[in-house]
């Protein structure tokens, strides 16, 4: 009577390579849905903001006061939250990352991919600055200010710009197939650079707590419509069910060819 095959052991090696080899990525409906999400909810905030809503206006000014009180009061902490708004977590910074980023794509050969996180941070700039112009929302006046900033004040460029490139940063690790313990790390510190460089502004009195949180939305909105876009493209271009980048990342181990 022939004996009935032993199942063969899979290394974990294997294993989880396989599973970054066919790891799709998140779902095209998942992030259209978050994407039509946020812009719903932008365009709410959006219309309360112009239309002067009283109880928003009321919480805005309120946090903007109580705050503003605390740092004329702490010099020494208002001085640390001028460090990380100018410097830590200024724009300038956020494109500084997502340019290293671009130049690490083009090298791995990852042109397409490049292109389009390069394309998505430069429509965000765009999109900031088009709605401050057409909003053209003032920023908190104060008697003694503690800091300064240009243009109007809907959205948040600050936390706009950090929002897009910390998602873009974690959507790519998720595109790499990173390890877990990667991808986690990056979201701690994407969450706390996030709500670190919103509560800066808030605390320096350059910002109200809508102009932050419409950052927030707009910034989503883009990046979770501009990942659907790309993995709709994808899935169309190479094999269905299997589309991932060949992005090697740290963390992310070798696959076996």
């Amino acid at each position: 009577m022939p004996s009935t095959p032993l199942p063969t052991a899979r290394t974990s090696a294997v294993d989880d390579d396989n599973r970054r080899a066919f790891a799709p990525l998140p779902p095209f409906r998942s992030c259209l849905s978050c994407a039509v999400l946020c812009t719903l909810l932008f365009g709410l905030l959006l219309t309360l903001v112009v239309a002067r809503w009283g109880p928003l206006m009321s919480l805005d000014t309120a946090l903007a006061g109580a705050l503003h009180r605390t740092a004329v009061a702490a010099p020494g902490w208002t001085r640390l939250n001028r460090v990380f708004s100018d410097w830590v977590w200024d724009p300038w910074t956020m494109r500084a990352v997502l340019a290293v980023v671009v130049c690490l794509l083009v090298r791995r050969g990852e042109r397409r991919l490049a292109l389009w996180v390069a394309a998505t941070a430069l429509t965000g700039t765009a999109l900031q600055q088009a709605v401050k112009a057409l909003v053209g929302r003032d920023r908190p006046v104060w008697p003694d200010p503690v800091a300064a900033a240009h243009y109007a004040a809907f959205p948040s460029g600050h936390a706009l710009s950090a929002l897009v490139t910390g998602a873009l940063v974690l959507w790519l690790l998720r595109l790499a197939g990173a390890r877990p313990l990667w991808r986690r790390t990056a979201r701690v510190v994407v969450g706390v650079s996030v709500v670190g460089v919103s509560f800066t502004r808030l605390y320096l009195g350059v910002h109200w707590l809508s102009d932050v949180v419409g950052g927030w939305l707009l910034g989503g909105a883009l990046v979770a419509g501009s990942a659907a876009v790309y993995g709709a493209y994808t899935s169309r271009t190479e094999v269905p069910g299997a589309y991932t980048s060949r992005t090697e990342v740290p963390g992310a181990a070798p696959r076996a060819e």
